[in-house]
């Protein structure tokens, strides 16, 4: 890992090198509305790792390669910013228009979903949610959903299926709390079902062991803008591997695939979603393993 050549005897200078160990870790910058934060997001690994400042926290990080403190500072100062069921007027269009149109499509009667970027799991268990409750329709179906993060403490989490009193609140209508969550202490926790429909995975999007063949719908939103515009294309391309003709890909809302990828264009019929551009007859893409 290459860090930039900067001493940590200030916090100008700590600061340098954290952010450093962030982006060769995750590609991801730390832009200045994360970095006024970045101390007391660390505040916690600092009193784990008996350190009394972000300045001797660099200090160590540049003497010796301490593999446990490096991923707890990586995973302190990732952003696993989440909520269920986030931009409804997405969901919505999933459930309303999407699915829809898999089902009129697929022969094979297989839904494969991708949460990339997955942060703590509310996303993956919106999903879900929505599938359980729309379950007539799925009659007969396999359906398959993977969700990646490069946090394993945020992988960690969103596999316990536990949350917050706050967090359930955050979008989670009552009624499906009810029915799909159970009392955990005093947090809530997924029920056994919703959490077995649910593949998670520790995954790093710029070098991606988790997913396998090809997804019919592709959820990587708010994740491309921390990266550069030469890392948001890689990211598109990988993305572009494991999807099809028929596959829809949803980005956030201050997204887009216009100007940095050559393999999505806007998709007709979806607002707001990218179709995969069809391949031309020498396709010399990567290939793909056999989706399992």
């Amino acid at each position: 890992m290459a860090l930039p050549p900067s001493g940590a005897g200030s916090l100008q200078g700590a600061a340098r090198i954290l952010s450093g160990l962030l982006e060769a870790r995750t590609g991801q910058e730390l832009a200045e509305s994360r970095a006024w934060r970045m101390e007391t997001a660390l505040r916690p690994v600092l009193r784990a790792h008996h350190l009394q400042d972000v300045e001797e926290l660099a200090a160590r990080i540049l003497s010796k390669r301490d593999p446990r403190l490096e991923e707890d500072v990586v995973n302190a100062l990732l952003n696993n910013e989440s909520s269920f069921f986030r931009d409804p007027q997405t969901f919505e269009m999933i459930h309303r228009q999407i699915w829809p149109r898999i089902r009129g499509t697929r022969e094979d009667r297989t839904l494969r979903i991708w949460s990339a970027g997955c942060s703590t799991g509310q996303e993956a268990y919106s999903i879900a949610i929505r599938l359980r409750n729309d379950m007539a329709r799925w009659l007969g179906w396999r359906i398959e959903i993977l969700a990646t993060d490069i946090s394993t403490a945020a992988i960690e989490q969103a596999r316990s299926g536990v949350y917050s009193q706050m967090d359930v609140q955050r979008g989670l209508p009552v009624g499906d709390l009810l029915k799909w969550f159970e009392p955990h202490g005093e947090d809530w926790r997924a029920c056994a079902e919703l959490r077995r429909m649910i593949d998670f995975r520790h995954d790093n999007l710029f070098d991606a062991r988790a997913p396998d063949g090809q997804y019919d719908l592709l959820l990587c939103r708010n994740v491309l803008l921390y990266f550069t515009p030469e890392r948001r294309r890689s990211v598109l391309r990988l993305l572009a591997r494991h999807s099809h003709a028929g596959s829809v890909l949803l980005l956030g809302a201050g997204e887009t695939v216009i100007g940095q990828s050559d393999d999505f264009m806007p998709h007709a019929d979806f607002r707001g979603g990218y179709a995969r551009k069809e391949a031309p007859p020498c396709d010399a893409g990567l290939p793909l393993r056999k989706a399992g």
